[in-house]
């Protein structure tokens, strides 16, 4: 994942640095600063899809693990330039994540855990808004860096079912979340209209309500308050956006 950023780093500079030879006119002054209009319209989006198997696989202390899973996301996305290089949008999400471990266990000096038959499938839904402002990397009105702001919503639910022999335990969750993000980017024009993008989670401050309901009887709740102030290479997003 490392060399991938540094991979996307190095063509950025390396594109920047061969502005005389790949300059893209995209309908303005290009010794201007100028890298969207005010008034363009900018369309984009996500989307991720993911599987996996484990057969009698063994990971640190975690042995002999059956499962198999899947995560499917997709997050469109809109932004409206309200001055040069500098726009206000929404974004949206739809995540599903389903995960059924057969078996597996969990061995420690003395200390054995085992897990048969667990299922789990959950999916969320996102809503936030975005403000966005470009700087321009040379003057070839291709490539940039970007930085967006994100006030984000989401909701969830999940169901988990946890097998014990002949007994069975089922819990219903709903979850909910409020968060506030920065997400620093790099774009690049493919053409005259289109854009691919990559982004990474940066600083933010994030809440988590959590409330549970097992065998429809018990009930049990949990509240979390994160900031983070490091880089999160595990949210890397890649994109394309359609400007117009």
């Amino acid at each position: 994942m490392r060399k991938l950023i540094f991979i996307s780093i190095m063509l950025a500079v390396l594109g920047a640095s061969r502005v005389q030879a790949q300059r893209y006119d995209r309908g303005f002054d290009l010794n201007s600063t100028t890298f969207t209009k005010k008034g363009t319209w900018m369309f984009g989006g996500q989307v991720a899809y993911s599987t996996h198997k484990n057969d009698s696989y063994n990971f640190l202390i975690i042995e002999d693990i059956n499962s198999t899973g899947y995560r499917f996301t997709v997050s469109p996305m809109f932004c409206y330039m309200i001055r040069d290089n500098m726009g206000l949008g929404m974004r949206f999400g739809y995540g599903r994540n389903l995960l059924s471990v057969d078996s597996a266990g969990l061995s420690f000096d003395e200390i054995n855990i085992n897990v048969k038959d667990y299922f789990s499938l959950n999916h969320d839904f996102s809503a936030m808004a975005i403000y966005r402002n470009y700087i321009p990397l040379g003057s070839s009105k291709r490539f940039a860096l970007f930085n967006e702001m994100q006030l984000a919503y989401s909701t969830g639910q999940a169901k988990l079912i946890d097998g014990h022999g002949t007994s069975v335990v089922g819990t219903y969750e709903k979850s909910n979340s409020l968060s506030l993000g920065i997400n620093p980017g790099m774009i690049a024009f493919i053409n005259d209209h289109v854009a691919v993008e990559l982004n990474i989670g940066m600083l933010g401050l994030q809440y988590n309500s959590v409330d549970q309901i097992h065998n429809q009887v018990n009930t049990g709740g949990r509240e979390t308050t994160q900031i983070n102030f490091k880089v999160n290479i595990l949210s890397i997003g890649f994109g394309l956006a359609y400007y117009l």
